[in-house]
């Protein structure tokens, strides 16, 4: 299992995000938008919660001992995210797939808005912690404290991206496929 660590600054950074409860802006908001407690997370139409903060996520992730789905995206100009979106996440084959197993958790990276600094820091860190080239890239990992609280260490069990080769109309079945093959060697490895 590949163990990636964050160091103390990003956990200060997703605590304090945490206690903040951002999510990304709208296109009008700033860097210095304030946050609120109604926007930790995002329910989509299907019923699916895309969380941005990595302490929620990882809070979650703890209490119901799921994996995180780490969405790596560039919401306003990546072509193949939202090929992706269209083609698998909003299948309900991935909505129940996703209830059922994973804490959802989007990594953005727009061009044409800004994040809170807090979370585009929080988002940098983990695009360098997984060595994220290109979007979409999917990691499935643990977020799990050290003993003295002061890093966190990422349990990364695999990744994942736009299923090549899968059956036009059938995206979403070699995407699960796959994934269900990362839970699967990550269960017989432990978390």
């Amino acid at each position: 299992m590949k163990s990636v660590l964050i160091f103390s600054a990003i956990l200060m950074v997703a605590t304090q995000f945490s206690c903040s409860a951002q999510t990304e802006p709208t296109a009008t908001a700033t860097a210095k938008a304030t946050p609120t407690a109604s926007t930790t997370a995002v329910a989509s139409a299907d019923g699916l919660e895309w969380h941005t903060d990595l302490a929620k996520a990882r809070a979650i992730s703890d209490a119901t001992k799921k994996p995180i789905f780490g969405f790596f995206t560039g919401s306003d100009w990546c072509g193949w995210c939202h090929r992706l979106q269209a083609n698998v996440f909003a299948k309900p084959a991935f909505v129940e797939w996703a209830k059922k197993n994973v804490v959802l958790l989007e990594v953005d990276f727009p061009r044409r808005k800004q994040l809170p600094q807090e979370l585009a820091q929080q988002n940098a860190s983990l695009q360098q912690a997984f060595q994220v080239g290109g979007y979409p890239t999917i990691h499935l990992f643990y977020a799990v404290p050290d003993a003295t609280g002061q890093r966190v260490n990422l349990n990364g069990l695999g990744s994942l991206g736009y299923p090549a080769g899968a059956e036009p109309g059938k995206e979403e079945v070699k995407f699960l496929a796959d994934a269900n093959a990362i839970l699967a060697k990550g269960a017989a490895g432990g978390k």
